[in-house]
Order: C-alpha cells, then sequence, then structure tokens
C-alpha cells in the first residue's frame, strides 16, 4: 500500500497547531451523566470523529474500561477490543523547531498526529470520567496509566498550555507507567503523537481507592493503534506442510508442520487425514495447531495428510496439499531381491539435515530481566548440516521458522525466539554466509514465527558441505503462565 505524503502547507498548518493549543477541552457530545448510549458489539475501525477512547465507568462495585463512540448516531458504547483506531496518513506533520517540543524528535522530522483540537478529517480521541459519581470515590478522582506501548515507534500524549506550551500526560520513550490524577465529571482531549507508521498496542489501566478505603482498578486494557494506511484484512496466504520426511521406521516421531506464505496473525489450524480404504479426509480430534505430532505405524503407511487453516474459527482461508506418509517395514522379508541403483552424476542434491541424537534445545529456566518487564532466556541451536552436490553450483538458502509454544492446552507465539545465525563451518572453494540476526518479537515483529533465513550460499560457492548455527534469544512477556514449553523449528533449503 502507498501512504500520502502531506502538503508542505499542511505540514506547517499542523505544526503551528501544536504551539497554540488552549488547555483542557470539554465536549458537549459526552452522553449526561446517569445515560447510557447503546452498546455496539461489532469490530469496527474508528478513523474520524469525536471518540473518547478511553471512558471510565464503574459498575457492580468494578471499574470498566470501554469506547463511548460518538461517531454513528446514535452514539454506542462498545469494548475496546472491538475497536481499531486509525491515524490516518492525513495526520502527518512536521515537529516544530522548538526547543520545548524536541521531546517529539528532531526538528522538520515527520510525526502523525491526532490534534487536541478537533480536525473534522481525522479522529478526536480523549478520556472521560463524566459517567462517575461524586461521592464514590476518595477524593473524587481517579488514576489513569498508560502501563505499555508495544509498536514500530514512540508515543506521546500532550496538552498545551495558554501560551503554547507543551503539558506532557504520557510518554513511552521516556519509562512507563505513566499515570495523571482525573478528577470525576472530566471530559479531556490532547495531542496523540505516534513517530512512525504501523500497528501499535496501548495498554491503558485506571485504579481509584473508594471512599471506605477499598481499591479498585480496571486491570490492564489494550487498545489498538494503526497509524497510516490499514493493512489488507485478509492477505491471501498460501499454506503447505513441512517437516516430512521421505520414509519412517515403526515407532519413529512424525511432526508435520503447517507454514504460511506470507505469515499473518492467523493461527487456528486443523489437521485432516485419510488412510488407505477411506472414502474422504477427515479431522484429527484436537489437533489445532501449527504443528501436529505423532508416532508412525505400520498401520499409517500411505495415509496422506492436509491442513486448513481458519479465521474467527469457523472461515477456511487456506488450504494445504496433501503430503503422504511412509512407512517402512523393519523386519527383513524372507525372500529378498538384490536391488541395482546407478547414480547419475549430472544431477546432484541439496539436503539440510540435523543428527538425530542431537536434535533438541533445552533452554535453561528463564528469569526476569532487571527491568522486571520480561522473561528471558538463551542458548544455541543445534548444528544444521547443509550439503550441495549439484551440477551449475545454483546457491542456495537455508531459512527457519518456528511454530507457536506448547505447555498442555497454554499456547505462546513462536514470535518471542530470535536468532543471530553464525556458519560452524564450510568446505573450501565455498562462500556461505550467516542469515541475519532476527529479533524476538517482544515489542515488535514477527521473530522466528516469519520464515527467517539461516545461511545462504551465493552461486558458484554453494557446493559442498557447510554446518550452520545459531544464538537464541527468547523474551517473553511476564503474564506467561508457568510451564514448560515445547516448540518446532522446521528448516527448509532452496
Amino acid at each position: 500500500m502507498t501512504t500520502r505524503s502531506p502538503s508542505r502547507k499542511r505540514l506547517a498548518a499542523a505544526a503551528a497547531a501544536v504551539v497554540c493549543l488552549g488547555g483542557l477541552l470539554l465536549s458537549p457530545a459526552t452522553p449526561a451523566l446517569g445515560q447510557e448510549p447503546a452498546l455496539g458489539q461489532e469490530k469496527v475501525v474508528l478513523s474520524s470523529g469525536h471518540t473518547d477512547a478511553v471512558d471510565v465507568h464503574y459498575e457492580g462495585g468494578r471499574l470498566v474500561l470501554k469506547v463511548h463512540d460518538d461517531t454513528v448516531e446514535p452514539s454506542v458504547t462498545r469494548d475496546p477490543q472491538d475497536v481499531t483506531f486509525q491515524v490516518r496518513p492525513e495526520a502527518a506533520v512536521e515537529v516544530p523547531d522548538l526547543p520545548s517540543y524536541a521531546f517529539l524528535g528532531p526538528a522538520g522530522s515527520t510525526i502523525w498526529m491526532l490534534p487536541m483540537t478537533q480536525d473534522p478529517n481525522l479522529l478526536w480521541p480523549g478520556w472521560n470520567t463524566t459517567t462517575l459519581r461524586s461521592g464514590v470515590f476518595r477524593g473524587d478522582r481517579v488514576s489513569l496509566s498508560l502501563v505499555d506501548v508495544a509498536g514500530p515507534g514512540r508515543v506521546s500524549v500532550f496538552m498545551t498550555d495558554p501560551v503554547g506550551q507543551p503539558l506532557v500526560k504520557f510518554r513511552s520513550d521516556d519509562g512507563l507507567p505513566d499515570a495523571i490524577e482525573v478528577p470525576i465529571g472530566t471530559h479531556a482531549h490532547a495531542n496523540w503523537v505516534f513517530s512512525a507508521l504501523g500497528s501499535y498496542t496501548l495498554t491503558f489501566r485506571v485504579d481509584a481507592t473508594l471512599a471506605d478505603g477499598t481499591t479498585v482498578s480496571t486491570g490492564p486494557m489494550p487498545y489498538r493503534f494503526v497509524v497510516g494506511d490499514l493493512p489488507d484484512p485478509e492477505p491471501e496466504v498460501q499454506l503447505s506442510i513441512q517437516g516430512l520426511r521421505p520414509a519412517y521406521a515403526p515407532g519413529a516421531a512424525v511432526t508435520l508442520t503447517a507454514v504460511q506464505d506470507p505469515v499473518t496473525n492467523l493461527d487456528r489450524y486443523r489437521w485432516f487425514s485419510r488412510c488407505p480404504g477411506a472414502a474422504e479426509f477427515v479431522a484429527i480430534p484436537s489437533e489445532v495447531s501449527a504443528a501436529y505430532s505423532f508416532t508412525a505405524t505400520a498401520q499409517l503407511d500411505n495415509c496422506r495428510y492436509l491442513v486448513r487453516l481458519y479465521r474467527d474459527g469457523e472461515v477456511p482461508v487456506a488450504e494445504s496439499a496433501p503430503v503422504t506418509l511412509n512407512v517402512q517395514d523393519a523386519g527383513v522379508p524372507a525372500a529378498s531381491q538384490t536391488v541395482t541403483v546407478t547414480v547419475d552424476g549430472t544431477q546432484g542434491a541439496l539436503v539440510v539435515s540435523v543428527d538425530p541424537g542431537d536434535r533438541t534445545v533445552n533452554l535453561p529456566a528463564a528469569t526476569l530481566v532487571p527491568a522486571g518487564d520480561r522473561w528471558q532466556s538463551g542458548g544455541g541451536l543445534r548444528p544444521v548440516t547443509v550439503t550441495d552436490t549439484r551440477p551449475g553450483e545454483p546457491g542456495w538458502n537455508v531459512a527457519g521458522q518456528l511454530s507457536d509454544f506448547t505447555a498442555g492446552n497454554t499456547r505462546v507465539s513462536g514470535k518471542y525466539l530470535g536468532w543471530t545465525p553464525t556458519v560452524l563451518a564450510q568446505a573450501d572453494g565455498q562462500g556461505v554466509a550467516a542469515g541475519p540476526a532476527v529479533a524476538p518479537g517482544f515489542s515488535a515483529g514477527n521473530g522466528l514465527a516469519a520464515s527467517s533465513l539461516l545461511g545462504t550460499a551465493p552461486a558458484g560457492d554453494g557446493r559442498g558441505t557447510a554446518r550452520l548455527g545459531a544464538g537464541l534469544n527468547l523474551e517473553l512477556p511476564t503474564d506467561t503462565a508457568a510451564g514448560q514449553y515445547v516448540a518446532t523449528l522446521t528448516l527448509t533449503a532452496i
């Protein structure tokens, strides 16, 4: 997708607005105290008009965060998880050349801003406590916190005083959480600034003390913002099965892995099998993850397997081509024949392999980093051998992709693992190079959940045998459930 560049005039006007806006804004669009707009339950994108993004309610003894959507008539109340807030490309402005605004970035650099004063072409988000009643909370106030920001850039939320100086409320690049005290009956708007295009998750929380001294909290609530054009909601994806070996002995472990191209955020699968004599493929019960593991038996010889990817649990998005399992008889037949085979020297092959006795990576128990915001562990990939005997020396690439981590019924995305590839050894005359480092997708990116290059050899420099490795870096959210997690790394060579 392309993003329109705003005109210089638009940039200049917006930059000027940054330094001349007033203070707290109140809007008559907020429902009167005690009036509750209708509840909207569909998933929506809000890109223009008025909305109280952080709308605080107290219901049944609980603090709750909602979204008051004033972009429709009549207005509705929504669950934050049903809303995507879009910062349109037209929100791009330049950082003014004023020292007091240096926290937004270098003067003249581009930022994307939803301004404190309403622009009819942009979203006008704010926060609202007008539904809260006097005397319920100690001091008639609550505490609003921005506890986390995940995304490709910095986020700042600020107001301006009457002479145009910034009053920063939340700022992601100098340490979070940031908290502000908000009196009940407040309806406020501010400048929401993002330093880069892309998708962000802003996590808010509201805490308060009741008049009797009891503390209450909404708990963390994620809000999704997309800066720039919206991504294609349903990108076309191809599905394939990797990990199947040419043949298995009875009792061997089989792991089939579904691989998306391109990788999406969809993670609901169903596996199907069709064995000799069956009329059609049937679903394999309880197999809904990207990896399907089972034990090879003689009865499964020539069974075929396929996998389907779903959206919203029921809508099929993609289906793989079937693969066939070959289970060899471990015994020696009573009658035997001599088999003669000729190896054609003009063919050759490209083979990637791992020592079957050294294919398990056991990372140390994860520990909290000093900042206390994530679990961390690290280790090394077991050696990967790449042998290329093909004539013409076309070169090769070896890539890896990680399934989700599982511990019982608990699943954690494979994006939280990253690596730093290395070349352990190569034959004389080879020109093998390690792939680029891939950071864990803790804050942004897909980590090894996306296909990632482990090593490469250019045309003319790949013939021979090389060994590849990688340092592994795992970073998990602090709310990851306790358990021993296992994931499958599938390696492919082309």
